[in-house]
């Protein structure tokens, strides 16, 4: 059991500086969005690169934030159901759900969407607009995006697990497996 909580420990581990990058995100694209406002009204100037780069912030935030949402359980979910379950049913429950629809959900949409991307990459697609970005990067986010959300699953499996062996507890709010 222990090389698999390692492994849960790095995915998390990875997922959580990627959640990190994306707080910052939030920050660049507020300012972002204030400086190219400012810009536009004060000087009469603006770019549509600047106004993709706020958009590409946005889905950055949004496919590899998912991921770190999930590992610090901070998801939505109906907990009317949930909340009657015992400790030891709430483990069950998540380990079936993320097993049966969130693993192959992400990795289905991830082999669905890489197409959309390599198509792009093999093009070196533009935006159509006037100074807008190249669009294959922000591209190859949806599939990635889907692959992290897949891998936090797998920790958050071998998580639930461990604690119904009784190897960890695991802590409610940031869903640390503790000794």
């Amino acid at each position: 059991m222990r090389p698999l909580l390692a492994v849960s420990n790095a995915i998390d581990l990875l997922n959580e500086k990627i959640g990190y990058v994306c707080n910052l995100l939030v920050l660049l694209a507020c300012l972002v969005s204030a400086a190219n406002a400012m810009i536009r009204y004060a000087f009469s100037n603006s770019s549509n690169g600047w106004l993709e780069l706020q958009w590409y912030m946005f889905a950055i935030l949004v496919m590899f934030g998912a991921s770190y949402t999930f590992k610090r359980n901070e998801h939505v979910r109906v907990e009317i159901f949930y909340l009657t379950l015992s400790e030891r049913g709430q483990l069950w429950l998540d380990m079936i759900g993320t097993l049966c629809f969130l693993i192959p959900s992400c990795l289905l949409l991830a082999y669905l969407s890489w197409p959309f991307f390599m198509q792009a990459y093999s093009v070196g697609e533009m935006s159509g607009n006037a100074g807008g970005l190249i669009r294959w990067p922000i591209k190859f986010v949806i599939p990635a995006g889907f692959v992290l959300l897949a891998l936090q699953g797998v920790s958050e499996v071998i998580k639930r697990i461990a604690a119904l062996k009784g190897y960890v507890t695991i802590d409610a709010k940031y869903e640390r497996p503790t000794q």
